[in-house]
């Protein structure tokens, strides 16, 4: 059914193009105007976005560059601050001598670790909010912030550290999930002769003391800014949307180094701290490469836009221009009247279509001269030919009718003998009367009345004649001298070779806008063969035929096509030894006058 209804619209749509040459010519102008120029700025436009991809790519993967180079240095930084505790004579002297030393001692060590944390911390920058110091033999924790300074031994190891002895590393960098807004840099001590790990230094830093540098890749409205850990764990995203675990673990299976890659919807970039061993990550989604490119696309398509009206105009009026003369020509062949008296025009046109408009013109006038001459000897010869067929009546009729009359004269009253010659003067006088081509249904069957009348009186005996007429069907028109041929036909060629009774049937019905005419008889009826040479010879609807054995029948049928047309005529069914049934259809109540 979708099928179809599609099929149905594509007809409708291309309808106006299939049946016009102007609208075929106007629409292949207008595309051949178009395309290129919508093809152009759409490879235009296609060509400024790729220039615009290859030139974000570009600037992000040198942003992305120097910007890890400057974080690199700043986790330098960090990493001198606590260099500077790890090769402290403070903190040796302390590892040296903590046991060994009274406990002054002890505490002048231990206050000189304080002193030196205490400095770090106030000379690091606002950024630092905390130092610490682990050692692991000794289970102390020195601590120094903007609010303490302190020593304490606590009850086990700290966190951080227990990482960083248990993964046995030298450098960790530990994110508190409570506060993502800082970080803690954390470096192991070791011993110098075996690196055994004797305790840990940390810093605790704010995240923002990379902000400034973070900077230097953009805050777009769109972009993502990140720093991960190896295995791809969120460690500090100042800005943009979170991505999705499948990018970050895309991010982690890249390994050391600094590229791209692009997923469905966004490119990311990456690249590796050093010396911390983080990544720098930056997305950037595909709209903003082509809002980067949206003036330049938007420019190309308003020229383009411009260029395709002034195109399609331009080409409008060069196709309307092109086709109004071959439409003009078609018209004029489509107005031709071939039977219509008109004058030969010549064209005011001096070109090849004035020619040929000028040519058809005279050949069209040629041809309806000759049309008119050839309808003219037709239109004779058929009046010949009906009214020879009009004048026509059969002479073993005529010679077995007056024998008839001469044995009535003798045998029969005068009363009997003059309804005789009555009908046989009706039928003369209806037969060599001035004909008009049609008459009402009424009269012929009167004429009909009057055949039977005599050929009832010479088979009086073995004919039965039944007929039935709807009033409506009288004032129809009919073909004069049509029904008398039919029933002549069903006497010679049926009845007359029939042993036993012979019988008549006539029915007469109105079905719609039509006059059923159904003539029956019992004779012996058409072998299968011979029915269809006969239905074959009565769709010839050229001509009457003056041959052959039933040439009333075909009379008929070709008169009543020629007067009325395709839609009626005559239909033969016949069964051996039933008998024949001929069917004929004319319009109903038709005036005369229309068909003269």
């Amino acid at each position: 059914m979708e099928a179809l209804m599609f099929a149905k619209w594509v007809v409708k749509l291309t309808e106006p193009f299939r049946r016009s040459i102007r609208n075929k010519l106007i629409l292949t102008m207008v595309i051949l105007a178009a395309v290129p120029i919508v093809t152009i700025t759409a490879l235009a436009a296609e060509n400024n976005r790729r220039s615009m991809e290859a030139e974000v790519i570009s600037t992000n993967l040198s942003n992305m560059k120097w910007t890890g180079v400057y974080l690199g240095d700043q986790f330098s930084q960090l990493n001198n601050l606590i260099y500077t505790v790890l090769i402290s004579p403070h903190l040796s002297d302390y590892l040296a001598n903590v046991e060994e030393a009274s406990l002054s001692s002890q505490f002048a060590a231990q206050k000189n670790i304080i002193d030196t944390l205490t400095n770090l911390f106030y000379s690091a920058g606002n950024h630092v909010i905390g130092v610490e110091l682990y050692l692991k033999e000794y289970n102390k924790l020195f601590t120094i912030n903007a609010s303490q300074s302190d020593i304490e031994s606590p009850v086990s190891i700290p966190a951080p550290y227990k990482m960083l002895f248990e993964q046995d590393k030298d450098f960790m960098i530990q994110v508190d999930s409570s506060d993502n807004s800082k970080f803690q840099l954390i470096r192991s001590i070791n011993r110098f002769e075996n690196q055994e790990k004797l305790g840990g230094i940390s810093l605790e830093i704010r995240w923002g003391v990379l902000d400034q540098t973070l900077d230097l890749l953009g805050r777009g409205d769109e972009h993502t800014v990140l720093i991960v850990g190896p295995t791809g764990e969120i460690l500090y995203q100042p800005w943009g949307q979170a991505p999705t675990p499948k990018i970050l673990q895309q991010v982690a299976d890249t390994g050391a180094g600094e590229g791209y890659f692009r997923s469905n919807s966004e490119y990311v970039f990456y690249n590796t701290i050093d010396p911390v061993g983080l990544k720098l990550i930056t997305i950037i989604p595909n709209s903003f490469i082509n809002q980067s490119s949206l003036a330049t696309m938007k420019f190309g398509l308003i020229v383009g836009m411009f260029t395709v009206i002034v195109a399609t105009l331009v080409a409008i009026i060069l196709a309307w221009r092109l086709a109004t003369p071959i439409v003009s020509l078609a018209r004029s062949i489509q107005g031709f009247g071939l039977m219509k008296d008109r004058e030969v025009q010549i064209s005011n046109r001096v070109d090849e279509i004035g020619f040929l408009e000028t040519k058809l013109y005279q050949m069209s006038h040629r041809i309806r001269e000759h049309i008119k001459t050839e309808y003219m000897i037709s239109l004779e010869k058929k009046s010949a030919e009906l009214k020879a067929l009009q004048a026509q009546i059969n002479p073993h009729f005529l010679q077995n009718t007056l024998q008839m009359i001469g044995s009535m004269l003798f045998k029969s009253n005068p009363a009997e003998s003059y309804e005789v010659i009555r009908s046989l003067s009706d039928m003369f006088r209806y037969i060599i009367r001035e004909p008009d081509a049609l008459a009402p249904l009424q009269a012929e069957l009167n004429h009909l009345n009057n055949y039977m009348q005599i050929q009832k009186q010479r088979f009086s005996s073995r004919l039965t004649y039944t007929i039935q007429v709807d009033e409506k069907a009288l004032k129809s028109m009919i073909p004069k001298l049509t029904l008398q041929p039919i029933v002549e036909n069903a006497f010679v060629h049926g009845l007359e070779l029939q042993a036993g009774p012979w019988e008549l049937e006539i029915n007469v019905i109105t079905d719609a806008n039509e006059v059923i005419i159904s003539i029956r008889d019992n004779g012996i009826g058409l072998e299968n063969s011979k029915l269809a040479e006969l239905r074959g010879r009565l769709n010839q609807t050229e001509g009457l035929w003056t041959h052959g054995d039933r040439i009333g029948l075909q009379n008929v049928a070709s008169r009543l096509h020629m007067h009325f047309g395709g839609g009626c005529g005559i239909s033969v069914d016949s069964q051996p030894g039933q008998g024949t049934t001929v069917v004929m259809t004319i319009p109903l109540e038709r005036n005369s006058d229309i068909y003269d």
